[in-house]
């Protein structure tokens, strides 16, 4: 499995980013996909996860204001992010693996800039 992440870029505090990630290969409907992140000079760390089945949870920090969804008709999992804040500010990264949390699969990375 690839993937393919795009949609970072910068925007303002209190904006709005949608970033997708494309995967290539046909497992794409029995995986569970998640969004990670990495803060410049902090460890990466999970902020959304999404089951086979649609479930999905989110970091504290993220909760109401993010929301992770998938189309495996197009195997594209998505992470709306709203109301975004400086500390928001890393390089994204999409997974895939047997289960939320357990990443065998890694995209590039984007980066994400909330600055004014």
């Amino acid at each position: 499995v690839q993937l393919q992440a795009s949609g970072g870029g910068l925007v303002q505090p209190g904006g709005s980013l949608r970033l997708s990630c494309v995967a290539s290969g046909n497992i794409f409907k029995i995986i569970a996909l998640g969004w990670y992140r990495q803060p410049p000079g902090k460890q990466r760390e999970l902020v959304a996860g999404i089951s086979t089945g649609g479930i999905t949870n989110y970091s504290d920090s993220v909760k109401g204001r993010f929301t992770i969804s998938r189309d495996n008709a197009k195997n594209t999992v998505y992470l709306e992010m709203n109301n975004l804040k400086a500390e928001d500010t890393a390089v994204y990264y999409c997974a895939a693996g047997p289960r939320v949390g357990v990443s065998v699969y890694w995209g590039q990375g984007t980066l994400v800039t909330v600055s004014s």
